[in-house]
């Protein structure tokens, strides 16, 4: 462990059992901002000495239910337990004394004179800010806070009665300087059914790290009913078990699917199941091309039936956020028109220069005077007592078309040249996503990419123009199973003959010559009337154009021997001091083991090259009678085994 600070709270206390446990509290976060270095002497390790600090002010939210939850149990989460470890989960400080520093009721943010039935809510956010002093060091550290338990009617995940919740920051090692991100607005107490969401779920940072966005898994912890003032445990965390079909990925029930822009962090979807759903929202920040910290913002996302009277709606037909569609084979666009309780439409085609690109239909087609970006609003019930409207984007581009192809000797490790063939209307195209399908990817153009191993691949590009503009299309690509092999080492008697058996292509070149009948054959004949080491080489071509080469030793013997010592004395000396088999004219060795007289093995090899020096655990084996196995493969391959014992004597 690294050095650390050596003030580590040793705490007696016992802890409060009652029913004030944690299943008011429906989300949290854990951040932290760095405020500068400052130096102390201290005593650490029985060594006087001065030490640098990075000083951290830490920030803990937690939002509490002050509709459905208990004032006991609210009044319980002041103050908090927090605990800080080290990366390599040593204890460095635990804090019973955390008080909150503020503790204010969340504004709902939701208006809607259209809606008769607004939900009733309330909601806190209870707030910890705390300053702590840390030494630098190789693995960084964590600050944890846990509670127990989740709102028993969460749908999306298993048992959450009896299932906690973790909140931690992760502080990056030494010697990263970093502050976490914060997420700019408050989750979003009430969810419209059946009516679209647009969330603002971003963060700002104070470092400028480059920020993305992506759904995650929420954290378990702290799983007793019972402990109200539960002690956060080190890392690493449970994950909670999703209930199928919900996954952290798309953790409630919506058309069109859920989903957090990875760039923006708007979150959007419309619910379509009433419910209470965790939801877990993870923000990285990138530094460098690499992301050196990641914040966890958890909350319980309500959908409640609103009635409202109202609801103008343009479905989303791509991919693209808030867009209606992305036109690219056509100036024309069919508008197709989702809208409720309505009885009058205006459109708003979103030609800037234009007054008359307008319609009253329930679902027109409007021809588009060039390509383009456009904003079309829908207002429904226009001039009403209860109007909704809506804005999509239009983006209107035709047309494009992605296609390549790929050229080259279809091997292992060989080149092949990935030539963009893509065509478009509006031109350049700007930007190219190549996925070889063997986990390598490229945004190059025309890119050379080399397959290291054999199989069919799904080649895939996905390219874009200027106007954003896509299309993809996938080929595979089938690289040869290209083996070039010469045979296994081989054993024979002086004036035996031998059939060699190459495989992997359909060319053959055999080097030396020596001996050999055939060089330019995958089976030649060799004939050696005396004994000696022959190694050859043969190089292998295949249909597919791949070439390589293999090795074989063919050792030629007068005749076949095989002798065990039945004693040595390891002193020393120079003279046998290695136990070992003796083996002439023989292929090799399946195994040679030791044992002494109680059974235990002293020796393990699958070399004819080694052998027993007379030791076992490191130290110097006694004296006396010591019983040997040997499983030996003959030049036939056919395994023969022999036992018997051997007298080491110093």
């Amino acid at each position: 462990m690294s050095r650390q600070i050596a003030v580590i709270l040793s705490i007696i206390f016992s802890l409060a059992f009652f029913n004030a446990t944690g299943s008011h509290i429906v989300g949290g976060e854990a951040t932290y901002k760095y405020l500068g270095d400052t130096t102390a002497t201290l005593v650490i390790g029985g060594e006087a000495g001065v030490y640098t600090f990075h000083k951290y002010q830490i920030n803990l939210a937690i939002y509490e239910d002050c509709f459905n939850g208990s004032p006991d149990a609210i009044a319980s989460d002041n103050p908090a337990y927090l605990a800080i470890y080290d990366g390599a989960g040593n204890i460095i400080q635990l804090d019973t004394n955390v008080y909150s520093t503020s503790h204010i009721t969340v504004p709902t943010n939701f208006s809607n004179a259209c809606v008769s039935n607004i939900p009733p809510v309330c909601l806190y956010k209870r707030t910890f800010i705390k300053t702590y002093y840390l030494l630098p060091n190789d693995n960084g550290y964590i600050l944890s806070y846990q509670k127990c338990c989740r709102n028993a009617t969460v749908a999306n995940i298993v048992d959450p009665g009896d299932s906690g919740s973790t909140y931690f920051c992760s502080i990056p090692p030494a010697p990263l300087i970093n502050n976490s991100a914060v997420f700019t607005n408050y989750p979003p107490q009430i969810i419209c059914m059946n009516e679209p969401l647009f969330y603002d779920n971003s963060a700002t940072d104070a470092d400028g790290d480059s920020l993305s966005y992506e759904f995650c898994t929420a954290l378990s912890g702290a799983n007793d009913p019972n402990q109200a003032k539960p002690i956060p445990l080190p890392p690493p965390y449970s994950q909670v078990t999703y209930v199928p079909p919900y996954t952290d990925l798309q953790p409630l029930s919506s058309s069109p699917t859920m989903q957090i822009d990875p760039v923006t962090g708007l979150i959007t979807g419309t619910p379509n199941r009433l419910g209470r759903y965790l939801v877990t929202v993870c923000c990285n920040e990138w530094r460098n091309g690499k992301i050196i910290n990641t914040v966890k913002r958890e909350f319980q996302f309500v959908v409640t039936s609103c009635t409202k009277k109202v609801v103008a709606d343009i479905p989303i037909l791509s991919t693209d956020v808030n867009t209606y569609i992305v036109s690219c084979t056509d100036l024309s666009v069919n508008f197709e028109n989702t809208s409720t309780g309505g009885f009058a439409y205006d459109w708003d085609f979103g030609v800037p220069y234009l007054d008359n690109d307008t319609s009253n239909q329930f679902q027109p087609t409007y021809t588009y005077p060039d390509t383009g970006t456009y904003i079309v609003k829908l207002i429904v019930n226009p001039a009403s007592t209860c109007p909704d409207s809506i804005s999509r984007f239009v983006k209107v581009y035709p047309k494009f078309h992605a296609d390549f192809s790929d050229s080259g000797i279809f091997c292992p490790q060989a080149p092949i040249q990935f030539t963009d063939l893509s065509s478009t209307s509006i031109k350049p195209i700007t930007s190219w996503a190549w996925n070889f399908g063997d986990g390598y990817t490229s945004t190059t153009e025309n890119p050379v990419h080399s397959y290291s191993v054999s199989g069919t691949f799904n080649a895939v590009l996905i390219s874009q123009n200027i106007k954003d503009c896509s299309d993809t299309v996938l080929k595979r690509v089938t690289i040869e199973n290209f083996r070039p092999f010469a045979g296994d080492d081989t054993v024979i008697v002086k004036g035996e003959r031998i059939l060699f058996n190459a495989t992997g292509g359909t060319e053959y070149s055999w080097t030396p010559s020596t001996n050999l009948n055939d060089t330019d054959t995958y089976n030649p004949t060799g004939f050696y009337p005396d004994t000696g080491q022959y190694v050859y080489m043969v190089h292998v071509t295949s249909s597919f154009g791949c070439a390589g080469y293999d090795t074989i030793h063919v050792t030629v013997v007068n005749q076949i021997e095989f002798f065990v010592p039945s004693g040595f004395t390891p002193n020393g000396d120079g003279r046998n001091d290695v136990f070992k088999p003796i083996a002439v004219g023989y292929r090799g060795l399946n195994y040679f083991r030791v044992f002494n007289r109680w059974g235990q093995e002293v020796y393990f090899s699958t070399s004819l090259e080694t052998g027993w020096d007379g030791t076992f655990g490191g130290e110097k084996a006694e004296m006396g009678v010591y019983f040997w196995e040997v499983n030996y493969v003959d030049r036939f391959g056919k395994a023969s085994f022999l036992k018997g014992d051997v007298t080491l004597i110093r």
